[in-house]
């Protein structure tokens, strides 16, 4: 029987894409890079739409099974609002969620284009239907923003990937904690970017939201190659503490997932697996992924072979050579 080790870890559906702009309720250009979670039997994606003008926003589907059926918001749910909200003057992206229980709600940080540049914003809801904006936590440019669902030692910890606009410094994920989820502090760099010929060299960043496991917290993040071809957006897996997550226990030297089928490889970025939400229901896992910034695809896999092949290919004393 084959393993872990010479097998796919994800398994596409088979039916991929599962939302396509056509799909939609109303005329969009894109739909890609969704935030998910559950919320109660329903399945939530917060997708990111892009219009005809260029600029984007988010808005709802939901699903019993995760799969299939999905009930697409008439309207945009959630636009820009440049008027109250200045840094989202050129739309706002890449949503990632995360379940707070203590308050009942979700947090959603996600993308803010500013006149600035890309910087980190949250907003909270109770019901995906309103959302109350608490407006720029991280300024420009950073992106590729989560909340872990706990606190540690009384503080909410977030991972983020700020872009330092300096030539051969790479771009990290680096992770920040705060006493109220709005004023951010202990800035530490946690996971860097290689250097030379590797999959993940130069630029990296945070895919979904950090996932509690027995064995830690698990990190799904991207990798960016740059070839004579253009980018190649890949995945590759990470282990934190689970009681401090800013020690970095295991990081994978291969990557464990990339664009292959058609939809991912052509679109308006050609070569791109993109991640922002996955939804697990005890070890089975839901990717959700955008494919070459033009549709929504899904894929699975088991949480257990995950960190079964992470303790194989744990390599994260060789990051910086």
């Amino acid at each position: 029987m084959c393993h872990t080790t010479c097998r796919e870890l994800f398994t596409r559906y088979t039916a991929n894409p599962i939302i396509r702009p056509q799909d939609l309720p109303y005329q969009a250009h894109a739909v890609f890079n969704a935030g998910a979670t559950r919320w109660g039997n329903t399945t939530v994606l917060l997708m990111r739409v892009e219009d005809r003008t260029g600029l984007s926003h988010l808005t709802v589907a939901r699903s019993q099974d995760g799969v299939t059926g999905w009930q697409i918001d008439a309207q945009p749910t959630l636009k820009a609002d440049p008027h109250n909200h200045p840094e989202e003057i050129w739309g706002i992206e890449d949503p990632r969620i995360t379940r707070i229980e203590q308050e009942d709600l979700w947090a959603v940080l996600y993308t803010a284009y500013s006149r600035g540049g890309p910087l980190v914003a949250l907003a909270t809801t109770r019901d995906f239907r309103t959302f109350e904006r608490q407006g720029a936590v991280l300024p420009p440019a950073n992106k590729d923003a989560a909340l872990f669902p706990a606190r540690f030692n009384g503080r909410w910890a977030m991972l983020h990937r700020p872009v330092p606009g300096v030539a051969g410094v790479g771009n990290h994920i680096w992770i920040s904690m705060s006493p109220d989820l709005k004023h951010w502090g202990d800035h530490r760099l946690l996971v860097p970017a290689r250097k030379g010929g590797w999959w993940d060299a130069n630029k990296i960043g945070l895919s979904p939201p950090p996932l509690r496991t027995p064995k830690g917290w698990l990190l799904l993040y991207h990798g960016v190659r740059q070839t004579a071809g253009g980018c190649i957006y890949r995945l590759g897996l990470a282990l934190l503490d689970l009681k401090d997550p800013t020690r970095l226990v295991a990081r994978a030297d291969q990557w464990v997932f990339g664009p292959e089928e058609d939809y991912e490889m052509q679109g308006d970025v050609d070569k791109v697996v993109f991640p922002c939400g996955w939804v697990a229901d005890g070890d089975r896992i839901n990717l959700y992924y955008g494919g070459a910034d033009r549709c929504i695809a899904l894929a699975t896999a088991r949480i257990s072979d995950l960190l079964k092949w992470l303790k194989t290919h744990n390599r994260q004393d060789n990051h910086m050579e």
